[in-house]
């Protein structure tokens, strides 16, 4: 969330970057109810005021003056009274307004309306070249059973999948890959975060309201989350750290669910897109500093391409147009590796940064070295999502007899190095 001072002093400057994004705001409907708001406010402090103002006179007075004065409270009660039940319903109007209002994106960031207007930064790695026919993952999952997905559907649904066999040791080898990358690192602080969350933290990070037809919402009204980063933005919400502490940086695992709303008809076959999966997350919490956030989004992306380039997965790295920007999103760099399937990159990884739009929302602060409070700025990246990256690693690793080449840094976890049996 935007600091209201920000937007009433860059009112501009919020209306653009809302343009840039595609997203509708009515900053001038907000302004006119914050002005409501102010005036109000305005007249309940002068009130209370007067108020204590009274209480003392009171003490002090005779009977005969304290009846008048408590006389005269009584019409100052009632007003009180009547201005705080509409300052209630202008504050609720006031905060539905204030969360639809989006950060304002960077100057780097190209412009555009959807995915397909992105911008390439980088790439990585050789095409593979086949002296055979290449077949996709559903067929190559399916043919060294890998994974069967009718059973699934039965079982889970639409998107619904079992990982068996080589298809469950390969994720068992990758959960155990990525650990040991992070684990090594004494800057990561490793966490195991709930997927059953309450809705603050959802609002918190703006998953809510906006994208609440995409999560799976409970009989209790909390939420499965698609993102361990929910979870863990909100360890230290309602907090104070302190500046000396700071990055924060954590290294989140958590079961992801996500409806999939608005994609239906899209990758509905594999495992591609589906309801639910694993995701290791990197979450950085930082001093409020545009510097450093710049600092450690690049740091976070570079973990995650580090991830790719030990696989030998050839990809490429994107920068999000302003229509393919989250609501609090600053900055945002989408990782996609080749899928010679469909000829074509394809996401498996997103990186992004909010400025203090999230710790706004949360509550997050930290005391500065002059002992003033500040919002922290956020970060999240994925280090790895699973089973996603299997689509790509069985398709670039085939080979001419049908099995599956096990890259080379993970057959010691696998134990083999060939997935699959021989047609």
């Amino acid at each position: 969330m935007l600091d209201i001072k920000f937007i009433r002093e860059n009112k501009d400057i919020v209306i653009a970057g809302a343009k840039k994004k595609h997203i509708n705001v009515d900053i001038d409907a907000l302004l006119a109810l914050d002005d409501k708001r102010r005036t109000l406010q305005a007249s309940i402090d002068e009130a209370r005021a007067k108020q204590n103002a009274a209480s003392i006179a009171i003490a002090a007075a005779e009977n005969s003056e304290k009846r008048i004065i408590i006389g005269r409270m009584q019409t100052l009660k009632e007003t009180l009274k009547s201005d705080e039940e509409s300052m209630q319903e202008i504050m609720k109007q006031w905060r539905a307004l204030m969360v639809t209002v989006p950060n304002v994106p960077d100057m780097s960031v190209p412009d555009g309306e959807s995915e397909v207007d992105n911008k390439e930064v980088k790439k990585w790695g050789e095409l593979p070249k086949f002296d055979f026919e290449p077949k996709d993952h559903v067929e190559l999952l399916l043919a060294n059973d890998m994974a069967d997905y009718e059973r699934g559907s039965k079982v889970a649904g639409f998107r619904g999948y079992f990982l068996k066999n080589d298809g469950a040791r390969l994720v068992w080898a990758l959960n155990r890959f990525v650990e040991e990358r992070f684990m090594n690192r004494s800057d990561f602080i490793p966490m195991i975060a709930p997927s059953l969350v309450r809705k603050e933290p959802f609002m918190g990070t703006g998953y809510l309201p906006q994208s609440e037809e995409d999560l799976y919402k409970t009989q209790d009204s909390d939420y499965l989350t698609g993102t361990a980063e929910v979870p863990t933005m909100g360890y230290y919400m309602d907090e104070i750290l302190e500046e000396k502490d700071l990055p924060i940086k954590f290294f989140a695992f958590s079961p992801c669910f996500r409806r999939e709303a608005g994609s239906y008809g899209k990758d509905t076959k594999g495992i591609f897109r589906i309801h639910e999966f694993v995701k290791y997350e990197q979450v950085v919490l930082c001093e409020a500093s545009h510097e450093e956030s710049v600092k450690h989004h690049e740091e976070l992306t570079a973990n995650a391409e580090a991830l790719l380039q030990e696989l030998k997965l050839p990809y490429h790295v994107v920068i999000n147009c302003g229509g393919d920007l989250g609501l609090g999103q600053v900055k945002k760099y989408d990782i996609e590796v080749w899928l010679p399937s469909e000829k074509q990159y394809r996401e498996t990884h997103s990186s992004s940064y909010f400025h203090d739009f999230q710790s706004r929302r949360l509550n997050i602060r930290y005391r500065d070295e002059n002992g003033v409070l500040r919002y922290v700025h956020s970060l999240n990246n994925t280090a790895l999502a699973m089973p996603r990256i299997l689509t790509q690693i069985v398709e670039n690793y085939q080979r001419a007899d049908g099995t599956v080449s096990v890259p080379e840094a993970l057959q010691g976890y696998m134990g083999k190095d060939v997935m699959g049996k021989v047609q």
